[in-house]
C-alpha cells in the first residue's frame, strides 16, 4: 500500500488522483475529517482504505499497521501560517513526521514529506535546497519552524540521505476550497472578482517594491505533484528538494491572469496589510531548481497564465475538483 497522509487535502488529494491516473489503486488515506467539507475532495478518487490521522499514528507507534506499506507520502499538517500554539505545531508537524519517518525507514518503506518554502525565512539566505546550509535558515513563523525543525532532524539523525523533503513554494490550484485563509489568493480573488468585480492586493512597503509587484514563486498543483511523484520511482535522489517553477512573478501578473482567465477587465484595489504581518511578510520567493532537474525531473513547468486558465476555466468555473 501507498499511504498518503493528508490524503483529503490538497496537495494530498491530488497525490491521489495523479496515482489514480497512473494506475494505481492501492492506496490508504490518512487524514482528519472533522466537520468540514474537506470530504469532498475524496469523490471520484479510488483508494483501498482511510484512517484518522490519530488512529493512524497509534498503529504506528505499536506496530500494529495491518498491511504491507511500501511508501508514506506525509502530507498532512498544519499549515496555517498564523497558527498560535507552537505546542500544537510541535506535536503535529514535528513529532508526528518522526514516528512516521522512523516507521517507513524501519520497514524499508519510501518516505517523502512535505517540507516548506517557509523554511526559508525572509530570503536573505537564499532560496537553495542545499543541505549544507540548513542552520543558517531562520523562518518567520512557528509553522516555518516547525518544518525546519524536522528538516535539521534529518540531518542529525544522519536519515537526510533516505528520505525525500519537498519544499513547497505558493502552490494554487483545485482542491484547495476547504482551506479557508491558507486557500491560494487565485481562489480567494476568483470569489471576490465573481463578487465584486475586483481584487484586493496588499500594498507594499518598501521602496524597491511597487505597489502588487512582490513576487512570489507559484506553482501550479499538478507540476508540485509530479515533482513528488517523481520521487517514489527515483529511490536513488534523496534529500531536500525544492517544488517551484524557478520564475517569481508577481501578484499582479498573477491576479491579472486570472481576470483573463475569466474575460473580465482588470480591476486591482491596494489595501493596507495588517500590522501583524508586515513584520513577516515575504517579498520575494524563488525557488532554485537546479537539484530537483539534476535528480531527473525533466517535465516542462506550467507558466501562472497556463496555470490559471486551466484551474479557472476547468475546476472552478464548473465548481468541481480533480476528482469529480
Amino acid at each position: 500500500m501507498i499511504v498518503v497522509t493528508g490524503g483529503a487535502g490538497f496537495i494530498g488529494s491530488s497525490i491521489v488522483w495523479r496515482l489514480n491516473q497512473l494506475g494505481e489503486d492501492n492506496i490508504v488515506i490518512v487524514d482528519r475529517l472533522g466537520k468540514t467539507e474537506k470530504w469532498k475532495n475524496l469523490v471520484g478518487l479510488k483508494y483501498a482504505d482511510i484512517f484518522h490521522k490519530d488512529d493512524f499514528i497509534d498503529m504506528v507507534l505499536e506496530d500494529v499497521v495491518p498491511f504491507q506499506v511500501e511508501a508514506i507520502i506525509h502530507l498532512g499538517a498544519c499549515s496555517s501560517t498564523t497558527q498560535k500554539d507552537a505546542d500544537y505545531l510541535l506535536h503535529n508537524n514535528f513529532k508526528y513526521t518522526q514516528a512516521l519517518a522512523e516507521y517507513a525507514l524501519e520497514k524499508g518503506a519510501r518516505f517523502i514529506y512535505a517540507s516548506s518554502a517557509a523554511t526559508y525565512g525572509d530570503g536573505k539566505k537564499g532560496y537553495l535546497d542545499d543541505e549544507a546550509k540548513l542552520q543558517e535558515l531562520q523562518p518567520l513563523n512557528m509553522y516555518g519552524y516547525s518544518k525546519h525543525m524536522f528538516d535539521l532532524w534529518t540531518q542529525k539523525e544522519n536519515i537526510a540521505n533516505e528520505i525525500v523533503g519537498m519544499k513547497y513554494f505558493n502552490v494554487y490550484g483545485p482542491n484547495e476550497f476547504h482551506k479557508d485563509d491558507m486557500r491560494s489568493v487565485i481562489h480567494k480573488a476568483y470569489g471576490q472578482v465573481k463578487e465584486t468585480g475586483k481584487v484586493q492586493l496588499f500594498k507594499s512597503y518598501k521602496d524597491d517594491y511597487k505597489d502588487g509587484e512582490q513576487m512570489r514563486d507559484f506553482i501550479y498543483v499538478k507540476d508540485a505533484v509530479d515533482m513528488t511523484l517523481h520521487f517514489l520511482e527515483n529511490k536513488n535522489a534523496n534529500g531536500l528538494f525544492n517544488a517551484g517553477t524557478g520564475n517569481a512573478r508577481s501578484w499582479v501578473d498573477l491576479v491579472t491572469s486570472l481576470f483573463n482567465a475569466m474575460a473580465v477587465p482588470v480591476n486591482i484595489e491596494f489595501i493596507e496589510m495588517p500590522e501583524t504581518l508586515k513584520g513577516k511578510y515575504q517579498y520575494f520567493t524563488e525557488a532554485n531548481i537546479d537539484k530537483i532537474r539534476n535528480a531527473g525531473y525533466n517535465k516542462p513547468i506550467t507558466s501562472i497564465e497556463d496555470g490559471v486558465k486551466d484551474y479557472v476555466q476547468n475546476y472552478l468555473m464548473k465548481e468541481r475538483g480533480l476528482g469529480s
